[in-house]
Parts: C-alpha cells; sequence; structure tokens
C-alpha cells in the first residue's frame, strides 16, 4: 500500500471519528442541521422540475386544467418548501448557537475526568490551551468539522439530486431523416462527448481546489493565526505591557502582519487565478450543454423545457463535485488540529479502579496504613517521598509539618488517591485501598486544599457542592465555621450568590470569609476523615492558629489532618509528623518532638519560635 494511500486512509478515519463524536456531543444539533440542509437542497430542485413541466407542457398545446393543475402544485410545493425551511431553521439555528459551547463543555468534563496527573501535569494544561486556542483564533479542530459538515452534506445532496434528474438527458431517440450534427447528437457518441465535457469540467474543477482554493485557505489561516499572536500580547491583562511601555512595540508588530503586501497580494493572487479557471471552464461548459440540449429538443428526444431542467442540473452536479472536493480538502487541512484534540481525549487512565464496596461504618472505625510508600511524580527525576511507613489511628488529631516541598501534600494525594504509589501499598483496614471502588473511597475524605476554589452560585450550593440541599445541615456548617454574622447579614441567606458574574444582586466576599465557606464544606460533606491541606496559609500565624482551633472543635471524634508549616498552629494535636526531603523523620507529641535536640522538629521550632514569642 503507498505512501498516500495510508494517508488518506488515516484522514478519512480521523474525520469519521471527529463526526461520531460530534453526534456524540450534540445529537439533536446534528440531527436538525441534517434535516435542514436536506430541505434546503430540495427547494431549487423541485423549481427547477416543475418549471420544466410547465414549459412542456405549453409546447405541446395542454389543456388549461393541466397547466393550471401544474401551477398550482408548483405554487403550494414552493410554498410547503418554504415555511417548512423556515421552521426548521429557525430550530437548527436555535440549537446551532450553543454548538461551540457543547465542545467547550465536553472537553471539560473529559479534563475533570481524566487521571488526576494528566490533570496536574503541565503538557496537559498546554494542549488544551492549544485546543482552545486554534478553536477562538481559526475555528479550527471541532468547529471547522461543524462548518464544514453543512458544505459537504449539501455537496452529496446535490450531487445525488441532479444525476437523478440528469441521467435521462443522454437517452437518444428513434428519429429517421437525421443528417449531420443532429444525427450525431442522437447517437451513444455524442454521449461519450458531453460526459467527457462535464469530466474535464470536474477535473478542472477539482485542480482548481486543489492548487488555489485549498492554498489559499490554508495561508488565510496562517495569516490570521499570525495576526492573533502579534495581537494577543497586548491584552489589557498582561502587565509587562503597561510597565515597560511596550504598547507600541506590540501595535507595531500587528501592524506590520497586516500591512504585509506581499503575502495579501500572494493571498489574492491564488484566488484571482482560481476564479478565471472556475468561470472560463464554466463557460466552455455551459455552451457545450445549450448546444448539445437545444439540438436534443429540436429533434423531439425530450421537451424544451428540459432544456432548463438539465442546464441547472448539470451546472449544480458540477458546482456539487467542486464544492465537494474542496470540502474534503479543507477536512484534510483541519485533520491536525483535530488530533490535538483526539490526542487530549485519548490520554489513558492507568489508574486500577476496583469494585469491592467500602464498609459503612457508624463508628467510623476506618484505620489507614502506609506500608513502605515511595512515590515519583511522572516525569520527575527524583522522589517526592521515599520509604514512608505510617498509620492513622481513629479518632486522633494529626498535625503534617515541615517545610514547603518536603512532601506533606504529595502525603495528601497518595492518601486521596489522586496518585498511586511509585512503590509500596495503602491499605483501608487491612486491604489494599486500589481494590476498593474508586468514589466509594474518595467519600472517605473531606480535604480543604490550599488551593480550594469556590463558585460563582449561591451559598448553599458552594457548601453543598450541588444544585439541591438540606439547608439545615449547610447552615449547621456554617455556623460550626464561624460564618453565621456573615450569614445573618444577607438579605436572601443561603440563595445569595458568591460574586455577580451569574448573578447582578451577589456579593463579593473577603478572603477570610471564603475561608469559613470552604471549611463548612468539608463539614457539611461528613467524612470519617477531615484533612486541612494549609487553607489558611495566607494568614497570619494567630488567626491560622485560631481557623485550625476552631475546626479542631467541630470534627468531634473523626480523625482529623492538619497541615501546616506553621508549627505553632498545630500545637493542640495528639501527634505531629514531621516530613523533610521526602521521608517522615519524626513522630510524636509535640513536647516530645521539641525536646529532641537533635531533631529536625527542634530545628524548625527555634527558627520560627520569634513568631511566636509573645
Amino acid at each position: 500500500m503507498s505512501s498516500k494511500t495510508k494517508s488518506l486512509r488515516k484522514d478519512l478515519a480521523l474525520i469519521v471519528r471527529g463526526y461520531k463524536l460530534l453526534f456524540e456531543i450534540s445529537p439533536s444539533n446534528m440531527v436538525w442541521r441534517t434535516v435542514n440542509c436536506i430541505v434546503q437542497q430540495i427547494w431549487p430542485y423541485f423549481s427547477l422540475y416543475m418549471s420544466s413541466l410547465l414549459i412542456n407542457a405549453l409546447a405541446a398545446g395542454a389543456s388549461l386544467q393541466t397547466l393550471l393543475i401544474l401551477a398550482a402544485v408548483t405554487v403550494f410545493g414552493l410554498l410547503f418548501l418554504n415555511v417548512s425551511m423556515h421552521l426548521i431553521n429557525r430550530k437548527a439555528e436555535e440549537k446551532e448557537s450553543i454548538n461551540y459551547n457543547l465542545n467547550e463543555l465536553y472537553l471539560l468534563d473529559a479534563q475533570c475526568r481524566m487521571q488526576y496527573k494528566h490533570f496536574e501535569h503541565p503538557d496537559t494544561a498546554l494542549l488544551r490551551q492549544t485546543i482552545r486556542n486554534h478553536s477562538n483564533y481559526g475555528g479550527h479542530g471541532l468547529p471547522k468539522l461543524y462548518w464544514i459538515y453543512w458544505s459537504w452534506l449539501s455537496a452529496l445532496i446535490n450531487i445525488i439530486f441532479s444525476v437523478s434528474l440528469t441521467v435521462s438527458m443522454l437517452k437518444t431517440a428513434s428519429v429517421s431523416g437525421l443528417t449531420g450534427f443532429l444525427a450525431f447528437v442522437n447517437t451513444p457518441y455524442s454521449v461519450l462527448v458531453i460526459l467527457a465535457v462535464i469530466a474535464v469540467n470536474v477535473s478542472v474543477q477539482l485542480l482548481r481546489v486543489k492548487h488555489f482554493d485549498l492554498k489559499e485557505t490554508k495561508e488565510w489561516q496562517d495569516f490570521n493565526t499570525r495576526f492573533a499572536h502579534s495581537n494577543a500580547y497586548m491584552t489589557a491583562e498582561n502587565a509587562d505591557v503597561r510597565l515597560f511601555g511596550a504598547v507600541p512595540f506590540t501595535l507595531s508588530r500587528s501592524e506590520h502582519v497586516l500591512n504585509d503586501r506581499t503575502y495579501i497580494r500572494r493571498l489574492l493572487k491564488n484566488g484571482i487565478a482560481g476564479n478565471y479557471v472556475e468561470h472560463i471552464m464554466s463557460t466552455f461548459m455551459n455552451v457545450a450543454l445549450a448546444i448539445y440540449v437545444g439540438a436534443k429538443a429540436f429533434i423531439g428526444t425530450f421537451g424544451i423545457g428540459n432544456f432548463v431542467l438539465y442546464r441547472g442540473t448539470v451546472e449544480k452536479f458540477v458546482g456539487a463535485v467542486s464544492t465537494l472536493a474542496g470540502a474534503f480538502g479543507n477536512l484534510r487541512i483541519n485533520n491536525p488540529y483535530l488530533e490535538d484534540v483526539f490526542r487530549f481525549l485519548d490520554l489513558p487512565d492507568e489508574m486500577y479502579k476496583g469494585t469491592l464496596s467500602v464498609e459503612k461504618r457508624d463508628d467510623n472505625r476506618f484505620e489507614i496504613e502506609f506500608r513502605d510508600v515511595s512515590f515519583k511524580y511522572p516525569g520527575a527525576d527524583s522522589y517526592a517521598l521515599r520509604h514512608v511507613n505510617f498509620k492513622f489511628r481513629i479518632g486522633e488529631r494529626l498535625a503534617f509539618v515541615g517545610m514547603n516541598g518536603s512532601g506533606k501534600s504529595t502525603f495528601i494525594k497518595l492518601l486521596c488517591r489522586l496518585y498511586d504509589p511509585t512503590e509500596g501499598t495503602i491499605l483501608l483496614n487491612g486491604i489494599d485501598i486500589t481494590r476498593y471502588d474508586y468514589d466509594q473511597y474518595l467519600a472517605l475524605f473531606s480535604v480543604v486544599f490550599q488551593d480550594y476554589h469556590l463558585f460563582a452560585f449561591s451559598l448553599g450550593e458552594n457548601v453543598a457542592c450541588a444544585e439541591h440541599y438540606d439547608a439545615a445541615r449547610v447552615t449547621d456548617a456554617l455556623q460550626k465555621a464561624g460564618f453565621s454574622d456573615r450569614l445573618a447579614e444577607m438579605e436572601q441567606g443561603l440563595d445569595t450568590h458568591l460574586s455577580k458574574k451569574y448573578d447582578l444582586s451577589g456579593i463579593e466576599i473577603s478572603g477570610g470569609e471564603s475561608q469559613k465557606i470552604a471549611l463548612a464544606r468539608a463539614l457539611y460533606k461528613d467524612a470519617p476523615f477531615f484533612i486541612l491541606d494549609e487553607p489558611t496559609a495566607a494568614l497570619d500565624p494567630i488567626a491560622e492558629s485560631e481557623v485550625y482551633s476552631r475546626f479542631n472543635e467541630t470534627v468531634g471524634e473523626k480523625t482529623a489532618v492538619f497541615i501546616s508549616h506553621r508549627l505553632s498552629s498545630c500545637r493542640f494535636c495528639d501527634k505531629i509528623v514531621v516530613f523533610h526531603e521526602g521521608q517522615l523523620v519524626q513522630f510524636g507529641s509535640h513536647d516530645t518532638l521539641v525536646a529532641d535536640e537533635n531533631g529536625k522538629y527542634h530545628e524548625l521550632w527555634h527558627a520560627q519560635a520569634q513568631y511566636y514569642a509573645d
């Protein structure tokens, strides 16, 4: 198999997969677009066909009744098609208006569901942004696939209709006494000649598409991409542009792209040359068809009205073949952008997700053990954790401390199974956590990370992370998190929107208030394990200590883990776990650890003691 054939098969497979994805994303949208396209293409053929019947009837001297019937069928048929087109087109446009957003939502859903190591990897974020840029700047990828759908589908329908209505043009008549040109027209040889004329026209149109149209399309895409990238640096959010006075510099680069006359002339040259070729060949074919169809009508092969029909259908056939070739060429140009989309969607999920149910216990007696666990981030050369052995005792208050990058947050990511260990095993009640149902295992943890996020939804929805929730439980969680006074000031209570992005009556909240809402969210989930992974890092040490102490009072008998690089915030904890350079180096109470003058905790405590002396 030749390389060209392999390339063609690869391109076809990619295009087919792309359209399957579009139908998966929005089946109703694609169905309405298909129906709309079919109805739009029926109208001109119906008009041509009925016009030919009327002209033939007039030429044959048909009765007034026959003419009136044909006229009525034409008028009411066109009226019905017009009304149908209007209604279908309106529905199709309604669906079409949210097509881009549906594509984005689908990709966002895929990103949120992919394995966390992909989600957190910078290459994935870069690929996702590349897909978004190509879609926004040039309509490449899925949007291009969607818009070209109309083009190639209408061309395919035109080919089917035009061939069906034109095939009778090639028949011969039983007429005697013909000589010269008229005799030749009534032979199969004339059919071959006219087919050859059509074939030459089609071939020239295909070459025009290949050498002019597609080249022009590709260059316009490159031109728009160049301008978009040069213009992107001028965005108002770019502080460097303002602080370094770079507006004139970036503006001149954008203007340089726009004023590149050599580039513009080359674009125009391709378009003009392609149009010349199209007009010359179309004129030649139309003259040949007029002579051929006129001669056949003259000798009585068919009615004079068919002259109008065949001239229109053949012209539409040639145009449709040209359009189909152009559409396929544009689809192939779009394939590299489409490959990015599928490279993103095909990121493998290599995490084993078991089926064993997590036992539901009212006493929350869940015990977790890290057994000789080591972990290395994907693509990293060094280990983030090495040979960690640790067991959670039921109902304990644990503090994980250490300098930034010591492995505290990595430990939590492994605990919550955002990653699996590179080496070693994590056990829940003596069973490897990979054997448990993934969602049921995640339900064991209420975590507030340092980079927590609130949504621009209502207060109640933010706490419950759901549209429907238990208002009494939400209020109780907010009260325990210290948000009750602020809640009392809100006229709309739990229905108050946070931010004005979706509701102009929404409110803006402070950083401290947002932290309390995040804490309330963890309390509302009411999981057996509570984890605070430095969500208060932006606060001063005293404020952080107060938040941790208040949260400690609210979690009751459940196991709680407090992570901080500020040692004073966690003195109340039963045990303190000290991490250093990816290893668990100490474990014990505050008094025991601070008394060990050779230990890391003693060093960290005295290094920070100056800030807490009072």
